[in-house]
C-alpha cells in the first residue's frame, strides 16, 4: 500500500460520514512521498482489531490520509457498513495521530464505492496465510458489477497447503470468516470470504 489515497474525497463528500468521538482536512500525499512518521505511515500501521496480524493498510480499510491547514483527515473504508470494529478502527487512528504530534485529527468514513477483499494488500494474504487463515482470492475482473453470490473455487489449508478441503460452516469467529477443514492434516481453519 502506497501513501496514495485511492479515491478523491472531493468527490466522495456526500457519501462520507465522520465517525463519532474523534476530532477534526485536505491534500492527499501523492504516491512514493510517504516519509517515516508520516500520518499516513502512523495511520497505516495501526492493527485492525479483529485480525491483529493485519493493519488497516493490509487490509485496505485506510482508503486515503490528507493534511491541510494543520488538521489530518484519516479516510475509512469498512469491510461493510455495520461493521462493530469500525469505532474502534477510528478511535485507535485518532489516538496515534494524536500521540504523533497531529493536534486536529477527523477520522470519516468512506462508504462509496464499498470496501472489497479485492484491496487486501500482497502483504496481507500472506499475513493472514502465516497466521493459519486462509486468504481471499481474487474476483472476478468485472468492472461495475458487483458480485452478491459466494464464489466457488479450490480452497488451500494455510497449514499445509493441501487444496483438499471442505467448508464446514459459512459463519465463522466474525461475519467475514468462514470455518474450513483441510482432509489432509485434519486441522481446521478460517477462511476469508470473497467480497
Amino acid at each position: 500500500m502506497t501513501a496514495t489515497s485511492r479515491h478523491d474525497p472531493a468527490q466522495r463528500t456526500a457519501s462520507a460520514t465522520t465517525v463519532p468521538a474523534t476530532a477534526t482536512s485536505t491534500h492527499t500525499a501523492p504516491a512514493g512521498t510517504a516519509g517515516p512518521g508520516t500520518a499516513w505511515e502512523i495511520a497505516a500501521a495501526v492493527p485492525d482489531p479483529e485480525l491483529p496480524m493485519l493493519t488497516l493498510a493490509d487490509l485496505g480499510v485506510l482508503s486515503g490520509v490528507e493534511e491541510a491547514g494543520g488538521t489530518v483527515t484519516a479516510w475509512l473504508t469498512p469491510t461493510y457498513s455495520g461493521c462493530p470494529a469500525v469505532a474502534e478502527m477510528a478511535a485507535d487512528v485518532d489516538a496515534r495521530l494524536r500521540a504523533a504530534g497531529y493536534p486536529e485529527v477527523r477520522v470519516r468514513l468512506r462508504l462509496d464505492p464499498p470496501w472489497s477483499t479485492d484491496l487486501i494488500t500482497e502483504a496481507g494474504r500472506r499475513k493472514l496465510a502465516e497466521a493459519g487463515i486462509a486468504p481471499p482470492q481474487p474476483g472476478p475482473a468485472r468492472p461495475g458489477v458487483l458480485r452478491l453470490g459466494p464464489t466457488r473455487r479450490s480452497v488451500h489449508c494455510p497449514q499445509c497447503g493441501s487444496a483438499d478441503t471442505e467448508e464446514l460452516s459459512r459463519f465463522g469467529s466474525t461475519a467475514c470468516k468462514a470455518l474450513w477443514r483441510c482432509r489432509s492434516c485434519r486441522e481446521p481453519f478460517d477462511r476469508i470470504k470473497e467480497i
